[in-house]
């Protein structure tokens, strides 16, 4: 963080508002205005209480410094304020709204919030100049001062839990939502089991499916209800068959989820009451109706809405105090990276969409959603009304193995893979232990009922180890595939995985049982995989390494600290760099930049100036391997030599915790989505009648593949990391949010 920021924002006045309904990240999305601005050089006012706070003034707007922002990472709801405005929909309301702004020089806003803001933002907009013309005829401003400010400027970020933006794949306090409600469904499923009890949730969501369906897929549900594609008549019928089916499987509870907005092919509700009703009545089950409501809304952002609310927030600051052109953009999340879309075009399509179910136009309001929305639909409906649920003896023969350190997710990814190769005519073996196990052929069929309750499931039920298979070994792996007549490989793990499966791959000259279609799916917290943006595991090695930060900085409260947080990734520093900008960190040290003693000299100096002035807390994250000489201990060691009696230091290594515990919703969601285009890319080798390999992997907004054979072209061999890493360029980020101007180390 030694980069000096171009202070593009001299002389210019931001407003930030929240408006609307609240959302988780949106502490995080203002943290990051504030802060980018004030790296540039712009002024920044809070606009406390939405709209509101515009139209009356005073008080509410506010001028903020940059510790006015400290401390709101990890919090829930929004600091300053909502507020749904009747006012500001009117033009009077909003002619009082652009006086205030021009009394304090203000002419460009970043407003997070929903549809109806975004309205409100295009339309103070849109009227700006002819608002200045009333008011200067009125005399309630100078001439001068409305020709200072001829036009507002403006950016536009989605805080929304139903993640209904048309455009983009993940709106402000979406992710969080998700997890509230699969937590719930985690804890459901226990006691539910417990009696043999059925469960009607109801979640949020009046024109969206999202929660619903994701929760339902992440939670391992029955059956999901959702407004964007109503059940064909019939459907209770349908759904107490799946029920029903499930109990013959062995399952001890069912869990059906119900978006509040959901209806009926003819527009009727279908209510939470009611589906509790049906399935009382035809199956004769105890069940309980659960309504979750705001709770989906409150409390900590998940680790995703901190550092992704964080990029957005940055990102709408340059927006507005840059002097590039600029219409005024919604500025969204698609693919992994920054989106930007014109205000008036998304908020239209995003309200087309009610219009079109209401009007049955169900294709259309499913596509507005966006093909990977339509691809989870198809995958759930696929695991919930299975073509089959047995595999018969002329059937190609899949076995799933996992190989390198392990991740959360590997249990879904193998649950996902058993119930959909078998629903699409396959029979599934599981390879336990790895690949010593599959030399050791211990390999087992696995029917629909053995993979039940694996959705949140931490660990790795088939087990896996590190080892890559010797080259005295590939005799005993080849017959081990012969004498089980494995047809394909499904290979999920880490690098160590990756060359395993490249390592047969390449020998299938020497072993002809190695002449199977093998694919490869991501899932290492390191995310360090060829062919893919994100591997299964790392969300929730995040979620483990922001947990533990936030409990450190609660320890600091009452003492001046400075907290060393390594963090693993081995030579990889995605958890560090995205674990520090969910973290609030203001020093981040990565393989990839490496430590010299120059730059501890600066930052040591910068912590004990800070110290100094009075600061409290100073958080570092470090990668594990960011530098064999200046290791953790070291760190922390130099910094509490120099800095004396003004502040003490305390390491927190994080381990292998981040490699524990249940996986999150995206982990879960992720690992679904690759396995359901892995055994299409099988299914496609096999109709061929050819046997190549590929590792998949989410890249950009869509899954992609690419052959096996290619695949250490794509890699630093060295260092076990891709050579292109998109998120090596959240530096900039980092560095504009850390650390005040004027107090950063310089270099």
């Amino acid at each position: 963080m030694d980069a000096t920021v171009e202070r593009i924002g001299t002389g210019k006045r931001v407003g930030v508002l929240t408006s609307g309904g609240d959302a988780q990240g949106m502490n995080a999305a203002v943290r990051a205005v504030v802060r980018t601005c004030l790296s540039h050089g712009a002024e920044v006012y809070a606009i406390y209480e939405g709209y509101q706070g515009m139209i009356d003034g005073g008080d509410g707007i506010r001028r903020l410094q940059w510790g006015d922002v400290s401390n709101i990472l990890h919090r829930g709801g929004t600091v300053i304020g909502t507020f749904r405005s009747p006012e500001f929909r009117e033009r009077d309301g909003r002619r009082r709204a652009a006086a205030n702004l021009l009394r304090h020089g203000i002419d460009r806003l970043v407003v997070i919030g929903g549809d109806g803001s975004l309205s409100g933002l295009n339309a103070l907009s849109a009227e700006w100049p002819e608002l200045l013309d009333e008011l200067v005829a009125a005399g309630e401003v100078s001439r001068d001062l409305a020709d200072a400010h001829p036009a507002l400027r403006f950016a536009g970020l989605v805080g929304s839990i139903d993640n209904d933006l048309v455009g983009t794949d993940m709106t402000i306090g979406a992710d969080t939502a998700l997890h509230r409600i699969v937590d719930a469904i985690d804890a459901l499923t226990s006691t539910a089991a417990s009696h043999q009890r059925s469960f009607v949730v109801e979640v949020m969501g009046r024109h969206c499916g999202y929660l619903a369906l994701m929760a339902a897929i992440a939670g391992g549900c029955d059956y999901v209800l959702v407004p964007e594609n109503p059940p064909e008549d019939g459907w209770e019928d349908r759904m107490c068959a799946e029920l029903r089916r499930g109990r013959r499987a062995g399952r001890r509870d069912s869990i059906v989820i119900v978006a509040e907005g959901a209806t009926d092919r003819s527009g009727n509700p279908i209510r939470a009451d009611h589906v509790k009703q049906i399935i009382e009545e035809r199956l004769g089950e105890d069940t309980r109706v659960t309504i979750l409501g705001h709770v989906q809304r409150g409390g900590t952002p998940s680790a995703f809405d901190r550092w992704c609310s964080s990029v957005l927030g940055y990102e709408a600051a340059l927006e507005v105090i840059g002097d590039h052109p600029s219409d005024g953009p919604v500025i969204g999340w698609r693919g992994n990276r920054v989106t930007r879309l014109p205000l008036l075009e998304a908020v239209e399509r995003t309200r087309a969409v009610p219009v079109d179910i209401a009007a049955g136009n169900f294709a259309a309001a499913m596509a507005a959603r966006g093909g990977s929305f339509a691809d989870m639909f198809a995958i759930f409906r696929e695991m919930a009304e299975p073509s089959r649920i047995d595999a018969d003896a002329s059937s190609k023969r899949i076995a799933i193995i996992h190989g390198g350190g392990l991740a959360p997710g590997m249990n879904p990814i193998a649950r996902a893979a058993v119930r959909l190769g078998i629903s699409r005519g396959h029979t599934m073996l599981g390879v336990h232990g790895g690949f010593p196990g599959l030399r050791d052929g211990r390999i087992a069929e696995l029917e629909w009922g053995d993979v039940e309750g694996w959705t949140g499931d931490g660990g790795a039920h088939l087990g896996l180890r590190r080892e890559i298979p010797t080259v005295e070994e590939l005799y005993a792996i080849s017959r081990a595939l012969e004498e089980h007549k494995v047809d394909a490989l499904l290979v999920a793990g880490g690098w160590n995985a990756y060359r395993s499966a490249h390592l047969l791959y390449s020998e299938r000259d020497r072993y002809p049982a190695f002449r199977l279609p093998i694919v490869c799916l991501p899932a290492s917290i390191d995310n360090n995989l060829p062919g893919s943006d994100l591997s299964v595991g790392t969300d929730t090695a995040l979620k483990a390494l922001v947990d533990v930060i936030d409990g450190v900085k609660m320890s600091a409260e009452a003492a001046h600290r400075m907290f060393v947080v390594e963090t693993m990734g081995r030579w990889c520093g995605y958890l560090a760099l995205v674990g520090g900008l969910a973290g609030g960190a203001e020093l981040v040290y990565l393989h990839e930049d490496g430590i010299t003693l120059d730059r501890l000299n600066r930052d040591v100096s910068w912590a004990v100036n800070s110290f100094a002035g009075g600061r409290q807390l100073v958080l570092a994250v470090r990668n594990e391997r960011a530098n064999e000489s200046y290791t953790t201990d070291v760190l922390a060691r130099i910094f509490e030599e120099e800095g004396g009696n003004l502040f003490d230091v305390r390491q927190a290594v994080v381990g292998h915790q981040q490699q524990g515990g249940a996986p999150t919703p995206f982990d879960r969601l992720l690992g679904t989505r690759l396995v359901a285009r892995a055994l299409a890319l099988i299914d496609e080798e096999f109709a061929a009648g050819t046997t190549e390999g590929y590792y998949i992997g989410l890249v950009g907004a869509s899954l992609s593949h690419r052959p096996l054979s290619g695949m250490m072209a794509e890699m630093d061999p060295v260092f076990r990391r891709p050579k292109q890493q998109w998120w090596l360029g959240l530096r900039d980020v980092v560095h504009a949010v850390a650390v005040q101007p004027g107090d950063r180390p310089r270099g």
